[in-house]
C-alpha cells in the first residue's frame, strides 16, 4: 500500500474525514470536533490510491506545535499511515515551533510514545473521551 501525504488547504476534506472518524465512529458532538482553530491551522490529508484516508491539524501557538484532529480511516488503521501523518505533522512543524504537543487518547498512548512523545499530567475528559497529553523536542 503506497501514501501520500500533503499540506492542504482543503479544509472540507478534512472536516470530512473527523466527521467520520471522531463524530460517527467514536460519538463525539459537532460542537466539541468543530472549533474555531481550523482556520488558523495548518492541515495534512493523506491519500491513499489518490483517495483522502487520514488528517492531522498542526496550530502555532508561541514556540508550541500544537498537534491535534489526528484521524485515519479504519481501513488503513495499523498500516503505518498513521505513524506517517504524524511523522509529517512533525516535520512541517520544526523550524515553525520548538515542541510538539498532543492530546492523545488514552488507548492511543503506546502509538505516540513509539514517535517520540512523553505523556505529562493526569488523564482529563476531552469530548467524553479520556485523553492526557504529550509532548516531545522538534
Amino acid at each position: 500500500m503506497m501514501w501520500r501525504i500533503e499540506v492542504t488547504d482543503d479544509i472540507a476534506t478534512c472536516l470530512r474525514l473527523r466527521r467520520e472518524v471522531f463524530i460517527d465512529e467514536q460519538g463525539v458532538s459537532e460542537a466539541d470536533e468543530i472549533d474555531d482553530l481550523d482556520g488558523q491551522s495548518l492541515h495534512l490529508i493523506a491519500f491513499v490510491d489518490d483517495a483522502p484516508a487520514g488528517t492531522a491539524r498542526i496550530t502555532i501557538q508561541g514556540d508550541t506545535a500544537k498537534i491535534g484532529r489526528v484521524c485515519v480511516l479504519r481501513p488503513y488503521r495499523g498500516t503505518g499511515l498513521g505513524a506517517d501523518l504524524i511523522r509529517k505533522a512533525l516535520e512541517v512543524a520544526t523550524g515553525k515551533a520548538t515542541t510538539a504537543k498532543l492530546g492523545a487518547q488514552v488507548h492511543a498512548l503506546r502509538f505516540y510514545e513509539r514517535l517520540g512523545f512523553v505523556a505529562t499530567g493526569p488523564v482529563f475528559d476531552d469530548a467524553g473521551i479520556d485523553h492526557r497529553d504529550t509532548v516531545r523536542d522538534l
